[in-house]
């Protein structure tokens, strides 16, 4: 199916062949027409599987179609974006798709001086895309007024919720015009999501088209056993036998990759680093000098883990990995993207093994082992237990919880078997907001097979 047959506007087909998107793809197939219809949308779907385009071109062409421009402190539409990198990303894509109108994409984000900002925001901006904190500075300040907004979207809806922007989308939703097309994008079918969507949509369409922490079927998942104090050691050894260039490398922690990004440089290996601690502009080159073709390895913490579109990147390494195994699909997200083929690479010590066992049932694929000469593991391997979720699964299943395990709703004292005050008081959810919308019903359900192209 190709976008010619979606009746778009001839301003958007002419930037649809410019940009070189071809056939849509299974989330643009599915959610495009709901969209453009003006009904809210609710759409899961894993990253690289062209998101930006499902909800940027729905809003264009009824915005063609309504005609008009957003007056002096108004805007038109609202995109909210959890970090200044996706920001921009989309900022881009959204002014790419809108190149052939007289439409103005405007971007807000914090880590620059908001007089520039307020200057395009007191014009008037058809399109604004932002992050939370930021662009309420800005309505606080009443550089822009969001009463006048017909359009929302929440692109990242799930990462924007973990990262704790609950209060302040609620507090953006609230200030919109109470008749406005809300769309919420996620990579993950996350309860708070849900949750919210019921609060702030009205009778949304459920559009999924990949299971919860899916991920492409183009990745090749590699694992590489490595002792804790050689892991730096097999990551240049690899790089220099293999070939390797322009790789991303995820650490959990601002300090891991500090160290590693010295580290690299004093091996003469060109690199840069992103993470929240550096300023927009280090941020912003770095990311387009890695882009360009002039450094062989990104460093990355994972405020860098989603949402970047970098064309044609090959290898995502793990240096260590990520807590919860959501962040790992995420991170290796990265490459892999529109149907290339890419490979994620992970070094696990035998402390880390455990945490491969859940990455791997949550991907739903064994991850591939591979030993390299003279890098033979000597730390002995941690025996861990299966994650309490699992013990209080069992449990609940037998209908008794086992003496001193936790479940979800709370522990059972080993020696009384009384409930704590946990399992007794039942657990809030997202907080309620005067979102002025009436209780939504249970959304239609549209689903597409992940990774079938039409």
């Amino acid at each position: 199916m190709n976008f010619a047959s979606l009746g778009l506007a001839p301003e958007l087909l002419h930037a649809i062949k410019t940009i070189g998107f071809k056939t849509l793809t299974p989330v643009q197939q599915q959610a495009i027409p709901i969209a453009r219809r003006g009904q809210d949308v609710l759409a899961t779907a894993q990253t690289g599987t062209g998101k930006t385009a499902a909800y940027v071109l729905p809003v264009l062409q009824q915005m063609l179609e309504k005609s008009g421009h957003a007056q002096a402190g108004f805007t038109r539409a609202l995109i909210l974006a959890p970090t200044r990198e996706l920001v921009q990303q989309i900022a881009e894509a959204a002014a790419a798709m809108a190149k052939f109108t007289d439409f103005r994409v405007v971007s807000i984000y914090g880590g620059v001086k908001l007089t520039g900002q307020t200057a395009k925001l007191r014009a008037g901006a058809d399109i604004i895309v932002a992050t939370p904190g930021r662009l309420l500075e800005h309505v606080q300040l009443e550089n822009i007024n969001l009463a006048k907004t017909e359009f929302v979207v929440l692109d990242e809806a799930d990462r924007m919720l973990d990262m704790g922007f609950v209060t302040d989308i609620h507090t953006i939703l609230t200030s919109v015009s109470r008749k406005h097309q809300t769309l919420f994008f996620s990579a993950t079918g996350s309860p708070l999501v849900t949750n919210l969507a019921h609060q702030a949509m009205n009778r949304p369409t459920l559009v999924t088209v990949s299971r919860r922490n899916s991920v492409a079927d183009s990745i090749d998942h590699v694992l590489y056993p490595v002792d804790s104090l050689r892991k730096y050691e097999l990551f240049t050894h690899l790089l220099r036998t293999e070939n390797w260039y322009q790789v991303m490398v995820f650490s959990s922690t601002r300090e891991e990759a500090e160290k590693l990004y010295k580290a690299l440089k004093n091996d003469k290996i060109e690199a840069a680093v992103i993470h929240s601690e550096k300023t927009q502009g280090s941020r912003r080159r770095a990311l387009q000098d890695f882009k360009d073709g002039k450094l062989q390895v990104l460093v990355a913490t994972e405020v860098a883990a989603r949402g970047l579109d970098i064309q044609g990147l090959d290898f995502v390494v793990n240096l260590d990995l990520p807590f919860f195994t959501e962040d790992y699909v995420h991170r290796v997200g990265r490459t892999g993207r529109a149907g290339q083929k890419g490979k994620a690479i992970s070094l696990v010590t035998p402390a880390e093994d455990h945490r491969i066992e859940l990455i791997e049932e949550a991907i739903g694929t064994r991850i591939k082992r591979q030993k390299i000469a003279g890098f033979d593991v000597t730390e002995e391997y941690i025996k861990i237990s299966k994650p309490k979720s699992a013990l209080a699964k069992a449990a609940a299943t037998s209908g008794k919880a086992k003496p001193g395990t936790r479940s979800k709703a709370g522990t059972t004292n080993a020696k009384t078997g009384n409930a704590s005050k946990a399992a007794r008081t039942p657990r809030r959810g997202v907080a309620a907001s005067n979102t002025g919308k009436p209780p939504a019903k249970r959304p239609t359900r549209t689903s597409t097979k992940p990774g079938k192209r039409s």
